[in-house]
């Protein structure tokens, strides 16, 4: 049993991994050096009267963003402390968190099919989000960011290489077990499960 189980852990892990370490790659790069010219984007929108189009714009800077959840949330609290309209911020903290540029790198591994649905999908749900919150709150503020302080970002090495490379051991930390996990349960799903 554990030589099928190898034997699918194998094959899948050679056909994944690239995509997940150019998944790491890629973000890591566009956390450092591209993460505060989005961020700027960001903010400088919120200067903008855009209005209720505003969330468009938004949800592609949200796909664009390398942060996951726990990044993205005290992010959108400093947005929202600088003025930022909360469908904008719903907008991007959907598609912040639902999908990256890691994660379309390692969507791109499922097929052109696969990964234009997930894109779209993702796209759609934030312009969801902001037009739900747009509707319900009826002018009265949707988010409470009291408690969350302003996000401290690690990249912060004045040498761009080591905090490139920082960044990425700060990835795979973060992501390599449950890759790992991943690729060892659709193996156990691929032999068990007929």
């Amino acid at each position: 049993e554990f030589v099928y189980i190898w034997y699918y852990f194998d094959v899948q892990l050679r056909q994944i991994l690239g995509y997940w370490i150019l998944g790491i790659l890629l973000g890591s790069c566009i956390s450092v050096f591209l993460k505060d010219k989005i961020h700027g984007m960001f903010r400088a929108m919120s200067q903008s009267r855009m209005g209720l189009l505003g969330i468009v714009p938004t949800s592609f800077l949200g796909i664009a963003s390398p942060l996951c959840m726990y990044g993205t949330i005290p992010l959108a609290a400093s947005f929202s402390r600088s003025g930022m309209r909360d469908e904008w911020l719903a907008s991007f903290m959907m598609c912040s968190i639902l999908l990256n540029p890691q994660l379309i790198i390692y969507s791109s591994a499922l097929g052109t099919t696969a990964l234009a649905v997930r894109i779209v999908s993702c796209f759609l749900c934030g312009i969801a989000a902001g037009l739900l919150i747009w509707g319900f709150r009826r002018g009265k503020p949707f988010f409470c960011f009291d408690s969350f302080d302003e996000p401290v970002s690690h990249d912060t090495d004045p040498n761009l290489l080591l905090r490139l490379i920082k960044n990425v051991g700060r990835n795979i930390r973060a992501t390599g077990p449950y890759f790992l996990v991943g690729i060892l349960l659709s193996a156990l799903f691929q032999r068990y499960v007929p």
